[in-house]
């Protein structure tokens, strides 16, 4: 297993729509088990494939917090959400590509997905509250979508810019 280098907006690569997975390999498992570690070392709960440059259509998640709570890492391949609440709920999320930066995003509260998972079966799950929020962020970035295209204009444009001016700092550094 190996730490991955999580991309940073703007970086064009995370704005296109990623392809499927075409077949579950142990090659697959191996990246997912890289992309679970980048996670939970960042720290964040979700990381998708293309923010480390992986154009493919995979995520991971793990929303348990808690310290004396087991781990539940998930891998989803091909997701896609089958259904989605009329209820919503609003969230101040972030993401590891936009490292620091916060903004007010409203979602469906719940949402069932479907996915292949790294068995090679059809998985199906409803997740709510945070799961929920999460697992729509990380689809997002499946279809070149990130936090902040939720957000109004003069935001987005102020978190691009910091984000901008934290890649040259990181190059010179």
């Amino acid at each position: 297993m190996s730490l991955r280098s999580i991309l940073i907006h703007p970086d064009p690569r995370l704005k296109k729509v990623c392809a499927p997975v075409e077949t579950v390999s142990s090659e697959l498992g191996a990246l997912a088990e890289d992309m679970l570690e980048t996670m939970y070392e960042a720290p964040g709960i979700g990381l998708a494939a293309p923010q480390i440059g992986i154009m493919q259509r995979l995520f991971v998640m793990d929303c348990v917090k808690e310290q004396d709570t087991v781990q539940r890492p998930m891998v989803l391949i091909n997701p896609e959400i089958t259904w989605t609440s009329e209820e919503t709920s609003s969230y101040e999320e972030g993401c590891l590509s936009i490292p620091e930066q916060y903004g007010e995003v409203t979602r469906p509260s719940t949402v069932r997905m479907r996915w292949l998972g790294l068995d090679g079966k059809t998985h199906e799950e409803e997740f709510s509250e945070l799961w929920a929020t999460c697992a729509q962020h990380e689809f997002d970035h499946l279809n070149g979508k990130l936090f902040i295209d939720y957000l109004g204009p003069i935001k987005r444009q102020m978190i691009t810019r910091r984000m901008e001016k934290l890649k040259r700092e990181r190059a010179r550094g």
